[in-house]
């Protein structure tokens, strides 16, 4: 079975921020790391390996230092991976990337079954796995805790559902994407941080996969930002103290006055 996993790197939580001006994350100089949700997407094809034969590839979108979260799942037990990078992909929403690393996973051939994290830590949608399923036409089912059964033409996954727990059968090619229930993501060994290091990432840019401009980056991107502000929870206020026993009767109406403004009491 081959299995692809598609993985981000992310500003660490603490040092996210957004662009006021574009509504785009901004990267530079933030310390990176991999979409933590990715490792159990990592964790549960690793685990499929355990029971039956699986050739694995990790694929990123991002920029060039994002070899680092590529070779990090490698140091994990992935076998391969894959990185997709072009300025031209800059300001991608998450309908332009689903669309690019389609044409991607298009452009490495054949393969069984996509795994994705349940949602990237920085734009927290949830909606890159679903669309890079409806991009290459394929069958999903989200939110799967388990792999109950895992074959050469189909996979069985047990999946969170509105009021409980669901099956799904699934005929390969097809899609999931995982929660953190499928299983601890466990440890890089020291051996396989060895072997992730020696092995070569295969980069694909505009220039192999060829998109229309129109659906990539940010004039490819139909969604936008259009705001970004700070909330003010500051709240004005008129305080009214009673020194006087002779000022109650004054402070009482105003009080009064007020909840009848506020339609509180009749």
């Amino acid at each position: 079975m081959k299995i692809i996993l598609p993985v981000k790197q992310v500003p660490e939580s603490g040092a996210v921020r957004m662009d006021e001006a574009t509504g785009t994350v901004i990267r530079k100089d933030a310390d990176a790391v991999v979409n933590p949700l990715d490792l159990y997407a990592v964790e549960c094809a690793l685990r499929i390996g355990e029971k039956i034969p699986v050739e694995s590839l990790a694929l990123s979108m991002g920029p060039g230092n994002a070899e680092q979260a590529l070779r990090e799942v490698m140091s994990m037990g992935i076998s391969d991976g894959v990185l997709v990078s072009d300025r031209a992909y800059a300001g991608s929403d998450t309908w332009a990337s689903a669309n690019i690393l389609a044409a991607a996973i298009r452009k490495l051939g054949a393969f069984d079954l996509i795994i994705c994290g349940e949602r990237a830590t920085d734009g927290d949608t949830g909606q890159v796995g679903p669309e890079l399923a409806a991009a290459l036409h394929l069958p999903m089912a989200g939110y799967v805790t388990e792999i109950l059964e895992a074959a050469g033409d189909h996979i069985r996954v047990r999946h969170m559902a509105e009021g409980g727990t669901g099956e799904v059968l699934l005929r390969l090619p097809a899609l999931i994407t995982v929660v953190k229930a499928v299983g601890e993501p466990r440890l890089p060994t020291l051996k396989g941080k060895m072997a992730a290091r020696r092995k070569e990432i295969v980069r694909l840019g505009q220039t192999e996969l060829n998109l229309p401009p129109d659906r990539i980056g940010l004039n490819g991107s139909p969604t936008r930002v259009v705001k970004i502000f700070h909330p003010r929870l500051t709240r004005s206020c008129r305080m009214i103290c009673t020194e006087e026993e002779s000022q109650r009767e004054e402070s009482v109406a105003e009080l009064l006055a007020f909840l009848r403004e506020k339609e509180l009491v009749q």
